[in-house]
């Protein structure tokens, strides 16, 4: 008798153990643990500036590290330096030949700028999914109730690569408390003024091919 005893004790002690639901796990819920990290990285480019002017030549090499960086909507150009307006006019002209504007203030680098010459910032951020695809944990059996160790990583994952500008992650865009009301009822306007796709009847669709 105490036999059975005991072995119904250790039958339930085990049910119990499988039963265990923490409820301080984050992937027991909707959303997916497998989030966009955005990455932040400063690149720097020292162009002489004696007077505050590019020097000769500096503008080329300038636009020949643009090109190098391929720098595009989602990088953040800036220029650091002492009296460098006129310097900052001429690094904006070469940024604009590749669709982009030099931003105002500069992030805090290595090394002071030394006179004479100006600090070009190129500061790009970039999203990732770190450890996707994440096949580590089984699917079954789950006595915790947790979503699938790679849920999430496809969906967010494409959501790092399409995003133009990753700084949107982080924090949205400020509106400027303007509204164009025909922006905005434009996609309106093309649906009701856009005929039914059924109002010229069905096309007469043929799998023979053309004698």
């Amino acid at each position: 008798m105490r036999t059975r005893i005991a072995i119904l004790v250790l039958a339930s002690a085990a049910s119990a153990g499988c039963g265990y639901t923490p409820h301080d796990l984050a992937d027991r819920g909707v959303e997916s643990v497998n989030q966009p990290v955005v990455t932040a990285t400063d690149y720097v480019f020292n162009a002489a500036a004696p007077g505050g002017t590019l020097a000769p030549g500096e503008a080329e090499r300038l636009s020949a590290w643009f090109q190098a960086l391929d720098i595009g909507y989602g990088d953040t150009i800036h220029v650091d330096g002492g009296d460098s307006y006129v310097a900052r006019e001429q690094v904006q002209a070469v940024a604009g030949t590749y669709g982009m504007m030099v931003a105002a203030g500069a992030p805090v680098t290595s090394g002071p700028v030394q006179p004479g010459f100006v600090r070009v910032v190129v500061s790009r951020r970039r999203a990732v999914v770190p450890n996707c695809p994440n096949w580590s944990r089984p699917s079954e059996p789950d006595y915790n109730n947790r979503s699938m160790s790679n849920f999430g990583c496809a969906t967010n994952t494409d959501l790092a690569a399409m995003v133009a500008n990753p700084e949107d992650l982080v924090h949205g865009q400020e509106g400027n408390g303007i509204g164009d009301t025909a922006t905005g009822a434009k996609a309106v306007q093309f649906y009701r003024s856009s005929p039914p796709s059924g109002t010229k009847g069905l096309q007469d669709v043929s799998t023979k091919g053309s004698q």
